[in-house]
């Protein structure tokens, strides 16, 4: 994509009641960016805390945008729209919040004294390398800025991007501890071009793996979502691995889909139209709660596994815990504060 160039159409100031009266909202009139609406902001604080009740195996996250291009059917990250008074389905695909002052930010967190130089996850609520990233470019920044206080991290990310800042990665990675992992949960290329279809194609997230780890990154794959009836039969699971396999993955994690409100309604409604013959087995999978059930999540992990094992690799081990989230709890945002002091975040 070209990024270079880019002429801003409108740009006003939002609403103060939404995100502050410094914030500035811009759309671009380019083939790239059509239809989206960028809201760029200048945020207070960019290392948050994980509630402690989170089951996730991480405590502190940055989060340098909101909202995502990517406009994952499925994406449990969908309700924190609801937190800015926007929309939690086309509106969490095409208005992206932009923490412009992240890097800087980042630098004057780092070089507090009251931090301790845990590691940092990115990634766990948004893409970091969506396409908004191609014109913003945050990430370079914040990895530099990682590098310089050789503060360990993590990224987990479908976008291919990632490979524009390889040398920052490798900078990074020779002082400090640095894991990365792409999430890839199927190849079926028909699936992928309307439940995820704002993201590479699985094939090339899998070629990001390749770059990574011939470079001396290694990479894990997620693969998430696994999803009931339409990418877990065991001949998809199988084909799946071995492509992971392949790519040269030092570990493989699966993770089938789960449903939190916000997601599960705009799932449904992509359910009913493409497969609306599931839309019964789905309520009645799903009607316990947000995840499928305990018995479903086992078959799919021993499956996987068993294929991993076949394969010449394995799951993720202990150690890569802070790289690869495990089954991810109802935390989408751990800090996001009421909308009326967005410019807090």
């Amino acid at each position: 994509m070209r990024w270079d160039g880019l002429a801003a159409g409108d740009a006003t100031t939002a609403a103060p009641a939404l995100f502050g009266t410094d914030a500035v909202t811009r759309t671009f009139d380019t083939p790239e960016f059509r239809g989206i609406t960028f809201h760029e902001i200048r945020a207070r604080t960019i290392v948050n805390r994980v509630p402690g009740a989170s089951r996730m195996p991480f405590e502190w996250t940055i989060n340098p945008y909101r909202g995502c291009t990517h406009a994952c059917v499925y994406c449990f990250a969908r309700k924190t729209h609801s937190y800015l008074d926007l929309d939690t389905g086309t509106g969490f695909d095409s208005q992206i919040v932009v923490k412009v002052n992240a890097p800087e930010l980042l630098r004057r967190e780092l070089a507090s004294r009251r931090w301790q130089g845990e590691h940092i996850a990115m990634g766990t609520n948004v893409d970091c390398y969506q396409r908004a990233e191609g014109r913003y470019r945050l990430m370079p920044g914040i990895l530099a800025a990682l590098r310089d206080y050789a503060n360990p991290f993590s990224i987990l990310t479908k976008g291919t991007l990632i490979l524009r800042d390889l040398e920052l990665l490798r900078q990074a990675a020779a002082v400090t501890e640095v894991g990365v992992s792409v999430s890839v949960g199927f190849l079926d290329g028909g699936l992928w071009r309307t439940v995820e279809p704002g993201t590479p194609s699985p094939e090339r997230r899998l070629e990001v793996c390749r770059v990574l780890t011939d470079n001396d990154i290694p990479c894990g794959v997620l693969m998430a979502p696994v999803i009931p009836f339409l990418s877990d039969s065991p001949e998809k699971l199988r084909a799946t691995v071995r492509a992971i396999a392949a790519a040269g993955a030092t570990s493989v994690t699966p993770l089938a889909l789960h449903l939190r409100p916000g997601a599960r309604e705009w799932f449904m409604a992509w359910l009913a139209q493409h497969h609306p013959y599931l839309v019964r087995r789905y309520e009645t999978m799903y009607g316990g709660g947000a995840y499928a059930p305990k018995w479903y999540q086992r078959r799919i992990t021993r499956q996987v596994h068993e294929y991993a094992t076949e394969f010449g690799i394995g799951p993720s081990r202990p150690g890569d815990a802070r790289r690869i989230p495990q089954p991810p709890d109802p935390d989408p945002d751990p800090v996001l504060p009421p909308p009326t002091q967005l410019t807090l975040l």
